[in-house]
């Protein structure tokens, strides 16, 4: 598959909205995600801000027309987000490293390709795409437990798991990226 992978900074995503919109789907309106088309909807909504947001920076994959994955991340502003579930990510961190470890760093926000491209390589260049210039290497994101695929990928991408939430409850595990200088302060689990 010849894929190219095109980064956006600005507004010039937004005209790729459907494309995004069909994505969102594909990946997040099946299991273990179960999300709907309201949430699809309301990402594609969220973006129309997130363009403006400091440090934004988005990813998109094509094979020729079809588009096969995105990446979606932004600079975490002080005080630390309080909607979503940045609040899981505080309680699990604690308001110091909360602060030191995410506040001006790159959040992803999104990662989602269409099932056919995972296994491929392409999620890895994705999230490289909306990491390689992070300010000090350091980016971070959250992820449900419910996501054994997710998690592993994470790992295997060198990411370093922060927070430890119980597998089989609802909770999200911040991930630090493999050039974060906290990485290796973050608690193991027991």
């Amino acid at each position: 598959m010849n894929t190219r992978i095109k980064v956006f900074r600005d507004a010039g995503l937004l005209a790729h909205s459907g494309a995004l919109h069909s994505l969102y789907v594909s990946a997040f309106c099946v299991p273990p995600w179960n999300e709907d088309e309201a949430r699809a909807a309301e990402f594609v909504g969220r973006l129309v801000s997130n363009v403006r947001r400091l440090g934004f920076t988005a990813a998109l994959a094509f094979a020729g027309e079809e588009s096969l994955g995105f990446a979606t991340a932004g600079t975490t502003l002080a005080p630390f987000p309080t909607g979503r579930c940045y609040p899981q990510a505080a309680a699990g961190l604690g308001p110091e490293r909360t602060v030191d470890w995410l506040c001006g760093a790159r959040a992803i926000d999104e990662l989602a390709v269409r099932p056919a491209a995972q296994g491929t390589g392409l999620p890895a260049d994705l999230l490289e795409a909306v990491t390689e210039d992070a300010p000090g290497g350091r980016s971070w994101l959250l992820t449900s437990v419910q996501s054994s695929r997710a998690m592993s990928f994470y790992r295997s991408q060198g990411w370093t798991q922060a927070t430890h939430p119980s597998p089989d409850g609802n909770g999200s595990a911040v991930f630090l990226s493999p050039r974060h200088p906290a990485r290796h302060l973050a608690a193991q689990p027991l």
